[in-house]
């Protein structure tokens, strides 16, 4: 049976792949996030996933097969990830009310030598919100850790008023785009090859 590494923290991510049958050992890396220069938000995200997998692999060794994903909410050129305290989740949810925003997610996957990666995009309108609406999700707590201040699939899915493309990107992790890069390039099926005994090692 092979085993594939989640070089992610996101329970959310855990939880995708849980629901598709697949079992991966859960662990993550500290990775520098920081971008300077100038990138698109498509192509932010999938050199972020790359950074993430190419810490796992400095840690595990050629033979491992990673895969790590990183999130990200785009208005325009503008990003948006996870917000830094409640008054910068109150400033994102200003900013994304009654607007059509994408939700990006790169995905890389890599063994020895060879990694690939790509990303996908939902584009999601949200209705118009008031000030009490916004305060009252803030309030919950729900934001924080959240990219764009907001979760979907939990209380602030009320707030989206049309989605066009695929509802686990969303989530954190397009899992139907990561069978594709590991069919490609590994000649592995995801959702057959992948689903052993549980064991999680999560790594700070």
């Amino acid at each position: 049976m092979s085993k594939l590494i989640l070089a992610s923290k996101s329970p959310r991510r855990l939880a995708l792949l849980r629901e598709a049958g697949i079992e991966p050992i859960v662990t993550a890396f500290d990775t520098d996030e920081t971008i300077t220069e100038k990138l698109t938000p498509e192509e932010t995200v999938v050199t972020l996933a790359e950074r993430k997998a190419e810490a796992a692999k400095t840690y595990l060794g050629d033979d491992a097969l990673i895969l790590s994903a990183d999130t990200v909410v785009a208005l325009g050129d503008t990003i948006f990830g996870k917000p830094k305290d409640e008054q910068d989740a109150d400033r994102i949810l200003h900013l994304l009310s009654g607007s059509t925003h994408r939700v990006l997610t790169g995905v890389c996957v890599a063994r020895g030598d060879v990694t690939v990666s790509a990303y996908d995009c939902t584009y999601i309108q949200f209705n118009e919100l008031s000030d009490e609406d916004i305060a009252g999700y803030v309030a919950t707590g729900e934001p924080m850790g959240k990219a764009g201040a907001y979760a979907v699939q939990e209380n602030a899915g009320h707030f989206v008023k049309k989605m066009d493309g695929n509802y686990d990107n969303v989530v954190g992790l397009p899992v139907g785009l990561c069978a594709d890069l590991i069919r490609a390039a590994f000649g592995l099926d995801l959702y057959n090859d992948f689903n052993g005994e549980r064991k999680d090692c999560i790594s700070e």
